[in-house]
């Protein structure tokens, strides 16, 4: 058998060249997508949700599985094309567009749209205070929470570190990249790999933070147990990137599709593992705070694991039925996938600030919430297109 260490090592550092888009991929971003306003669709309506007295247990179950991937799966598709686009443009080039695809938009909704969002839920408490006033209180005295696009400047800031060590070394990541080519006939080693080093980076930080401790800086926030979780997503998928993309591990012929239902199997114990450790945070030790050392770390190991397979999952099963009509049903809101992203929070929030009047059951609020979000995000993103130049950034 080829050692892991000279499969494709002729032409990994390669320059790669500009190819057509995997639609495969397109289509997981865009589910992700969806994955994200329903996400925020529920949260009112779950046992932390405290913004609607309505209650659905299905909605905690959507939560703690959405909450313990999206993101992160997210940093690893954006990595994707991270190293191979420095590449291509150099690193200034490269930062300078980033700038305008993330940078922009975060400025503009940290000004516009998070404010926008909050002021639905600060009406609820304080209906005396207008908008004028609220946002003036927002942006000069705080806080001035980001919602969602906390993503984009930690986003920003590992392109800003990609572009550094591509500078110190460009083959760097020379070693994920054949560790990838490898994976295109036996994905379980790359996924062994990457939950050990995940594992690896996230545990330590949330034994130590915990899981509500958030480094925050007006707009600027993120969880600080998940950093370097989210980086060592980031990187595994620029290193995949790197070059040969299509024969690695996520090619079209791998065997990463074929055994899709494996990665159901080790999605779906670790996820029961999770409940079974929140019924012991509840029931046996009386929501404590903090949490022991010891279920930290257990959660934490069934939080990696389940993370890891559940994305070898979503990518597999967006592989194997590439050719699907379901799968193509994503296609025309592929385009708008980004903007729909941006622009959705507060969409969603005043949704549920008029329902929650409404004696209504919660499975019909986040039915009505989360159809109106997909709707009226997906009008206003194409409206917003329109705009001359806005292709560049949305």
């Amino acid at each position: 058998m080829t050692s892991i260490s000279t499969v494709g090592h002729a032409n990994v550092s390669a320059v790669p060249q500009a190819k057509s888009r995997n639609l495969s991929l397109d289509r997981a971003r865009t589910f992700l997508t969806l994955v994200v306003l329903l996400h925020h669709a529920v949260i009112p309506y779950t046992y932390f949700g405290h913004t609607d007295p309505k209650y659905f247990f299905g909605f905690d179950m959507i939560v703690l599985a959405t909450d313990s991937f999206f993101m992160a799966m997210f940093f690893f598709l954006s990595g994707l094309f991270a190293w191979s686009g420095i590449a291509r443009k150099g690193p200034l080039s490269y930062l300078a567009d980033r700038l305008l695809r993330l940078g922009l938009p975060f400025v503009i909704c940290a000004f516009t749209v998070i404010p926008l969002a909050y002021y639905a839920i600060s009406l609820r408490h304080h209906p005396e205070i207008g908008f004028s006033e609220y946002w003036w209180n927002m942006i000069t005295k705080g806080p001035w929470p980001s919602g969602p696009i906390w993503f984009l400047w930690v986003l920003l800031s590992f392109d800003v570190v990609a572009c550094i060590l591509y500078r110190l070394s460009p083959n760097l990541l020379d070693p994920i990249n054949r560790l990838s080519l490898y994976g295109r006939r036996r994905p379980a080693v790359f996924f062994a790999v990457m939950l050990a080093v995940t594992a690896a980076f996230y545990i330590p930080g949330l034994v130590h933070y915990g899981h509500s401790s958030w480094f925050e800086f007006g707009p600027f926030s993120v969880q600080h147990g998940r950093v370097m979780l989210y980086a060592s997503y980031f990187f595994f998928g620029a290193g995949i990137g790197v070059a040969q993309m299509d024969r690695g591990l996520l090619a079209a012929d791998g065997r990463m599709a074929k055994v899709s239902w494996d990665w159901m199997v080790l999605a779906i114990v670790p996820y029961c593992l999770l409940w079974v450790l929140i019924f012991i945070k509840r029931e046996i030790l009386g929501n404590p705070s903090p949490l022991p050392d010891w279920y930290e770390a257990l959660y934490a190991i069934c939080f990696t694991v389940f993370s890891v397979a559940i994305m070898f999952l979503i990518l597999a099963i967006f592989q194997r039925f590439r050719q699907s009509g379901s799968a193509k049903l994503l296609d025309p809101m592929q385009a708008d996938a980004y903007g729909m992203f941006l622009v959705h929070y507060p969409i969603a929030l005043w949704l549920q600030y008029w329902l929650f009047d409404y004696n209504l059951p919660a499975i019909v609020k986040v039915a009505i919430g989360f159809v109106l979000t997909v709707a009226a995000s997906w009008a206003l993103t194409r409206a917003l297109r329109q705009i001359p130049g806005a292709t560049r950034v949305l």
